[in-house]
């Protein structure tokens, strides 16, 4: 039998950095994870999707530059050379983390974690004990009950980077932020895409005036359909009420996530109102002493860097050094689509509810000298602020860069800043960042 400081369950991004701060702290720690080690995030979301968005801005350059006079020609695409350089990547940050769990004395069991009784979980048959325990399990694709689904073959998010060969025709069903990042990727590869969307419109956590542009510049590609009821899905065809369907040879269902919560169902954890996710303090400490939770499985942002931030104060916490949980209005939401939106804070709405007296400016990026020399102006920056004391209280990106342009703002933000030092600050020419100094000038201007 083992015996642990702080044993971690599940090694994605709320894990392995969890364990690595514990480790730092001094603490002898392990990490039990089922199945890859970095979790969702490196495995089959954020990273993979990321290296095929790149593989799909390279393609748009080629076409931006053919029409600004250079003459460049694609011939094709080796899909099966970007399949290998995805996996290439992942390979690379896999290593990575288990490099630094060697230098850190963290050991790393894979295995299914079963729990046996108080402070003991199970592992490939041995017994391993603990002070303090993290749950960082992560989440799961929600199918949703479509008819005739369940006896078709159909990618998830979770199995979609395993796809060696290209489709011809894609459907994705769903209209959230990673299926409108992949629908961008596959179609710039030549996929013919098709997205449908059970909901009112796409990208519904997005601003208003961000999903205007994506959704645009979606239906320029592709088709998008919303407010769809699917009436049943064939070997080949998704087919709508109203007579119409769509014929594909791959299937992508992008329906959202749902928490994996088994283990804590095993503990006896208690659970939020809704009891979908585990029920946590202001410390990430759950009903039970000594036992902690992060990430997906306590709700908030499901987010890697919101894992990684909870996870890091959940292990402070088990050693006596208790913070600030971290507050959802300062959590970077990025869509790497073309163009990016990047945002965080209260919306206008949410602002106005809560009884602030706003101020808001908004400029478009066909203003900025860098962005009309590039050829990158679609998108705008919009700022919301507090009038009296000039607090920033949200923002939104969506042009070139956006999802790191966003973090000077934020930054400033997490400083206690406002809107005049955005104002005063010296901004070099020319950048597509002067457009947030525009921008706050503005609203200084108006206040």
């Amino acid at each position: 039998m083992k015996h642990y400081d702080v044993l971690v369950i599940g090694a994605g991004p709320g894990g392995y950095v969890a364990a690595e701060e514990a480790a730092r702290l001094g603490k002898s720690v392990a990490v039990i994870e089922r199945q890859a080690i970095g979790g969702t995030c490196l495995n089959v979301g954020c990273i993979p999707s990321k290296a095929y968005l790149e593989h799909a801005h390279w393609i748009d350059s080629i076409s931006k530059a053919q029409q600004n006079g250079m003459q460049v020609e694609l011939s094709g695409v080796d899909f099966t050379q970007l399949y290998e350089r995805k996996n290439k990547v992942i390979a690379s940050l896999q290593k990575g983390i288990h490099s630094t769990f060697k230098s850190l004395n963290i050991d790393f069991i894979e295995g299914e974690a079963i729990y046996t009784s108080n402070n003991t979980f199970e592992v490939n048959g041995e017994k391993i004990t603990y002070e303090d325990v993290l749950l960082a399990t992560g989440s799961q694709p929600f199918i949703p009950p479509i008819p005739g689904l369940s006896s078709q073959p159909y990618l998830t998010t979770d199995t979609f980077f395993s796809m060696e060969v290209l489709p011809e025709k894609l459907v994705i069903i769903g209209g959230g932020v990673i299926a409108v990042e992949l629908a961008f990727a596959m179609e710039a590869l030549g996929v013919e895409v098709t997205m449908l969307e059970i909901a009112k419109d796409i990208l519904l956590t997005e601003d208003e005036d961000a999903r205007k542009i994506i959704k645009q510049k979606l239906k320029n590609r592709m088709t998008v359909e919303t407010e769809v009821v699917i009436k049943n899905v064939t070997n080949n065809t998704v087919e709508l009420e109203g007579d119409k369907q769509y014929t594909y040879d791959r299937l992508l269902i992008a329906t959202g996530r749902k928490p994996n919560i088994d283990l804590a169902q095993a503990m006896n954890l208690e659970f939020d109102e809704q009891g979908k996710f585990i029920a946590v303090d202001e410390y990430y400490q759950t009903s039970k002493p000594h036992v902690y939770a992060v990430g997906d499985v306590i709700g908030g942002y499901t987010l890697a860097h919101s894992a990684s931030t909870e996870g890091i104060k959940a292990v402070r916490a088990m050693n006596k050094m208790k913070e600030r949980p971290l507050l959802n209005c300062h959590v970077p939401r990025s869509l790497f689509t073309h163009p990016e939106v990047a945002t965080f804070g209260l919306s206008e709405e949410e602002a106005k509810v809560q009884g602030y007296d706003v101020v808001i400016s908004q400029l478009p990026f066909g203003f900025n000298g860098r962005a009309i020399a590039v050829d990158q102006t679609e998108g705008f920056i919009k700022l919301i602020v507090e009038r009296k004391y000039g607090e920033i209280l949200g923002a939104i990106i969506c042009g070139p860069e956006a999802t790191e342009i966003l973090h000077q703002v934020l930054t400033l933000v997490e400083a206690e800043g406002t809107i005049y030092e955005l104002a005063s600050t010296v901004y070099s020419h020319p950048t597509v960042s002067e457009l947030v100094q525009d921008v706050a000038k503005a609203i200084v201007r108006e206040i």
